[in-house]
C-alpha cells in the first residue's frame, strides 16, 4: 500500500512539475523588414534568427519578409501591437507617431556618430524608451540595427547649401520632425511611404530623399540617384520590435531567449556598420554616384534646422530637460 500511495505522489509531482516548469515548444514567428535583403535589418533579423535557434535547440524559427512584403513599416506596428504579427525591423521614424518619445532619439543633429547612437540606445535613456513603447505602442524594442547617418540624395544636382536645395522635390517619411526638419531648410518635402520610394524616385515624381549608404545600396538607389550630400542630420537606427502580446504569451525561458538574442544581434549589428559603411560607400562611386560634402561644415545646417526643429518638439518628446539631459550624456 506504502509502495502503491508512493507511486501515485511521484506521478502526481511529475505532473505538477509538467504544469509549472517553462518549457520551449516548437514555433515559428514571423519579422517583417522594410528594406531589401542585404541591408542592416536583414542583417540585424539574420542574426537574431541565428541566435534565436541556437538558443532554443532548434525550436524557435524565425521567417524573414523583406522589402515590405508584409505591410509597410507603421502597417508592421498597427499588426504587432494587436497581435497579428511577431516582429518587425523598421525605421525609428516609424515608430515615433505610435510613441513619440521615441522622437527623442530623430531629433537633428544629435546623435554624431555610432558610438553615441550606441550609447544612447543601449543606456538609461534607451530603457526608458523601451517601457514607453510598450505602454504606448504595445511592442517591445528586443533589438537595434544601428545604420548611419541618413544622407541626401538626388538625381538633379549636386547640392553644398540649403540654398542648393530649392527646386528639388525631396521624399521624406510620414515624420513629423523630418518634414519640419526640410521645412526648416527652405523646402516643402513630400511625404511617401517606403514601399513607394524606389518607385516615385524612377518616375521623376520626387527627385531626391534621404538614408544610409547601406540602405541606398541595398535598395539599389544608385539606379535611379546621381548626387550625394553627406549631411549628418540624422544618425538612422532600426528597432527590432516584437508584438507585446505575443512576448507576454511566451514561456519565461523563451522571453530570455527572445531578450537575450536581441541583445547579441545588436551587438552585431554594430559591428556590421563600422565593417561595411565605407567599403559601400565605395562601390557606389564606382557605380557612379558623387558624393559632396556641405559648405562650410554643415554650418548652415545646423543652425538653420536645431533653431526652428528642436524648441517646437520639445513638448513631444518629454521636455526640453529630456533633450538637454541627452546633450549632457553625449558632453556637449
Amino acid at each position: 500500500m506504502k509502495l502503491i500511495r508512493s507511486n501515485v505522489l511521484a506521478i502526481f509531482t511529475a505532473f505538477s512539475m509538467a504544469l509549472t516548469t517553462p518549457q520551449l515548444y516548437a514555433q515559428t514567428f514571423k519579422m517583417a523588414l522594410g528594406d531589401a535583403a542585404g541591408g542592416t535589418q536583414w542583417e540585424l533579423g539574420k542574426t537574431f534568427a541565428e541566435k534565436l535557434s541556437d538558443k532554443t535547440g532548434g525550436k524557435a524559427k524565425v521567417d524573414l519578409f523583406p522589402n515590405g512584403q508584409l505591410g509597410t513599416e507603421q502597417d508592421t506596428v498597427n499588426n504587432a501591437a494587436i497581435g497579428l504579427l511577431d516582429f518587425s525591423v523598421l525605421a525609428i521614424n516609424n515608430v515615433t507617431p505610435f510613441s513619440p518619445t521615441v522622437g527623442l532619439l530623430t531629433m537633428p543633429y544629435v546623435i554624431q556618430s555610432a558610438e553615441e547612437a550606441r550609447l544612447l540606445t543601449q543606456g538609461d535613456i534607451g530603457k526608458e524608451l523601451v517601457e514607453n513603447t510598450i505602454r504606448d505602442a504595445g511592442v517591445r524594442i528586443v533589438g537595434w540595427a544601428y545604420s548611419g547617418f541618413r544622407v541626401l540624395t538626388n538625381s538633379k544636382r549636386p547640392v553644398k547649401t540649403p540654398e542648393d536645395l530649392k527646386g528639388l522635390v525631396i521624399r521624406v517619411p510620414r515624420n513629423e520632425i523630418m518634414i519640419a526638419s526640410y521645412q526648416a531648410l527652405g523646402i516643402n518635402p513630400t511625404p511617401m511611404a517606403w514601399s513607394e520610394t524606389f518607385t516615385g524616385l524612377q518616375q521623376g515624381v520626387v527627385d531626391g530623399q534621404d538614408n544610409p549608404y547601406i540602405t541606398i545600396s541595398a535598395m539599389k538607389f544608385n539606379e535611379v540617384q546621381k548626387y550625394v550630400t553627406n549631411i549628418r542630420y540624422i544618425f538612422s537606427m532600426e528597432p527590432l520590435i516584437i508584438s507585446e502580446s505575443v512576448f507576454q504569451d511566451q514561456s519565461p525561458e523563451m522571453q530570455k531567449a527572445i531578450l537575450e538574442a536581441g541583445q547579441e544581434a545588436t551587438v552585431n549589428s554594430f559591428e556590421f556598420l563600422k565593417n561595411t559603411e565605407d567599403r559601400i560607400k565605395k562601390e557606389l562611386v564606382a557605380k557612379g554616384m558623387e558624393i559632396t560634402e556641405p559648405a562650410d561644415n554643415e554650418k548652415e545646417w545646423i543652425e538653420s534646422v536645431t533653431t526652428v526643429v528642436w524648441p517646437k518638439f520639445y513638448s513631444s518628446i518629454g521636455g526640453k530637460e529630456k533633450l538637454d539631459n541627452v546633450l549632457k550624456q553625449l558632453g556637449r
